[in-house]
C-alpha cells in the first residue's frame, strides 16, 4: 500500500523561521487613517483658528520687532520697541488706570453676583424669569450701554447727579474728574458681569447638597454664618474660575471707556477722557496702533498687555488655590 503523508497548512509556520513581530506604528496609522472622515468634518474650525487665531498671533511677534506704519516698508528694530515700552510712562499710567478700574468693578461684581445666585436659588417663584433678567445686561450691545450710562453720568442733566441733589449732596462732574470717570467705567462693567457671574454660581449652588444647610440649621445657624461657613468654602472652584474669567474680560476693557468717554472734550478719541484718566491698556494700544499708525509699537503693547493679563490671572489662582488648603 502507499503510504500517505500530511501536507502542511499553506499558513503553518515554517520550522525555524520566527513569527513575524508586530507593527504597532502601521496599525497606529491605518486606524487614523480609518478616521479621515471625522477629521475632514472637523477641520473648519482647524482652518479657521490658523487662520484667523494662530498666524494673526505669529504675525504680531513678528512685527513688534519692525516699524510699521501699514503701508510702508517694514523696518527691522529688534529690541527698541520693548526697551521703549518699558520707559514709556503713558504705558505704565494706562496700566495703572486699568488696574484701579478692575479692582472697583471686579470685586464687588463677583460678590453682588454670589448674592444674587443666593437669592436666585432660594427663589420659590419666577425663577427664569429672574434668570433672564440678570443674564440680559450680558447680551445687550456694549456700545447701546455705555451710551445710556453716559447720559447717566452726565454733569448737567444726568440721573445720577439728580439722585444727589435729591439727597441734598453736590453734583459731581462724573466723566470730567480723574476718580468719576474711573468710577463711571467701573459701574457700568459691573452692571454688565453681574448677571452672567450670578448664573455661573447659580449652577455652583444647584450643586451643594441641602444636607448640609439642613444640619446648619438643626445646629443653629443664621443666613450669614450658613452663607460664610458652608455657600463660600463649596464654591471656591466656581468662584477661582469667574475670579480668572473676570480678570482676564476686566484687564482688557475697551469699549466701556473708548464709548462713555467718546463725547468729553478730548482730541484722541481712544485717550480715554480728560486727563487720560479713563485710558486702559487697550485703549492705549489702539491709540498707538490708529491714531499714530505705529502698528510695529501698537504689537508691542499687546505683547506688553499679554504678559500683564497672564501675570494677573496666575496671581489671583494661586490666591484662592492657597486659600482653599
Amino acid at each position: 500500500m502507499t503510504e500517505l503523508r500530511s501536507v502542511p497548512a499553506l499558513d503553518a509556520p515554517v520550522p525555524g523561521d520566527s513569527p513575524a513581530p508586530p507593527d504597532p506604528a502601521g496599525s497606529k496609522a491605518r486606524s487614523a487613517l480609518g478616521y479621515w472622515r471625522l477629521y475632514l468634518a472637523i477641520s473648519p474650525f482647524y482652518l479657521l483658528f490658523l487662520c484667523f487665531g494662530l498666524v494673526p498671533v505669529g504675525f504680531s511677534l513678528y512685527l513688534s520687532f519692525h516699524r510699521w506704519d501699514g503701508l510702508g516698508t517694514m523696518e527691522y528694530a529688534g529690541l527698541a520697541q520693548y526697551r521703549y515700552l518699558i520707559t514709556d510712562a503713558q504705558f505704565w499710567h494706562s496700566i495703572g488706570n486699568t488696574l484701579i478700574i478692575w479692582a472697583f468693578a471686579t470685586l464687588p461684581m463677583l460678590f453682588l453676583a454670589l448674592v444674587t445666585a443666593v437669592m436666585l436659588n432660594s427663589a420659590v417663584r419666577f425663577k427664569n424669569f429672574y434668570r433672564f433678567a440678570y443674564f440680559l445686561p450680558n447680551v445687550t450691545s456694549v456700545v447701546a450701554v455705555a451710551i445710556i450710562f453716559s447720559s447717566i453720568f452726565s454733569t448737567n442733566f444726568g440721573l445720577a447727579n439728580a439722585v444727589l441733589q435729591g439727597l441734598g449732596l453736590d453734583q459731581v462732574a462724573w466723566l470730567n474728574t480723574d476718580w468719576g470717570i474711573k468710577t463711571a467705567v467701573a459701574v457700568l462693567m459691573t452692571w454688565q458681569w453681574t448677571g452672567y457671574n450670578a448664573i455661573i454660581f447659580l449652577a455652583g449652588l444647584q450643586t451643594i447638597p441641602g444636607e448640609l444647610y439642613e444640619a446648619a440649621r438643626v445646629d443653629g445657624a443664621g443666613p450669614v454664618q450658613t452663607f460664610f461657613r458652608i455657600t463660600v468654602p463649596m464654591m471656591r472652584p466656581i468662584i477661582l474660575f469667574a475670579l480668572v474669567v473676570s480678570t482676564v474680560t476686566g484687564l482688557q476693557s475697551f469699549s466701556e471707556p473708548q464709548v462713555l468717554l467718546s463725547n468729553t472734550q478730548n482730541n484722541s478719541t481712544f485717550a480715554g477722557g480728560p486727563g487720560n484718566a479713563g485710558q486702559t491698556m487697550v485703549l492705549y494700544f489702539f491709540q498707538q496702533s490708529f491714531d499714530n499708525n505705529d502698528f510695529g509699537y501698537g504689537a508691542a503693547i499687546a505683547w506688553g498687555i499679554f504678559l500683564v493679563v497672564a501675570l494677573f490671572s496666575i496671581i489671583n489662582w494661586r490666591l484662592v488655590q492657597r486659600r482653599a488648603k
